[in-house]
């Protein structure tokens, strides 16, 4: 199946992506959130496929606000969205972003010592929930 994504869609790809590695840096900056940030985007840069052509480049010149509530106000429906799109066009692309963004926070969440803190398992959760609202 050939999959068309403009560069809206592009952009709202890595929005949902970059930005769910934003919001677990954000709720691992009681440790080391640049740790968090970077294990995320190894996992980001690693994905396959046509997420993966899309997700190696962050995104460029957007502005996640002041706060993580408001980054979370642009991250949460990026991440619907983007699984919407995706199973218009391709369910498999649709699970590769999903299983992708899924890593990515996995990934992050194990940057500290011993289990996540509180703060970071509900980030995640709440990742988890955009990602399976679609």
């Amino acid at each position: 199946m050939s999959v068309t994504l403009t560069d809206q869609d592009k952009l709202t790809l890595r929005i949902a992506a970059w930005g769910a590695v934003s919001l677990m840096s954000a709720a691992g900056a009681a440790g080391s959130a640049h740790k968090v940030a970077t294990h995320g985007s190894i996992a980001l840069t690693s994905a396959t496929g046509l997420v993966g052509h899309v997700l190696t480049k962050a995104p460029k010149g957007v502005k996640y606000g002041k706060s993580v509530a408001e980054l979370a106000d642009q991250v949460l429906p990026a991440l619907t969205a983007a699984i919407s799109l995706l199973k218009q066009q391709d369910p498999a692309e649709a699970d590769n972003f999903h299983n992708t963004v899924t890593v990515a926070i996995e990934a992050a969440a194990r940057t500290h010592q011993g289990e996540p803190s509180p703060t970071m398992t509900e980030m995640a959760r709440k990742i988890t929930e955009a990602l399976d609202a679609a």
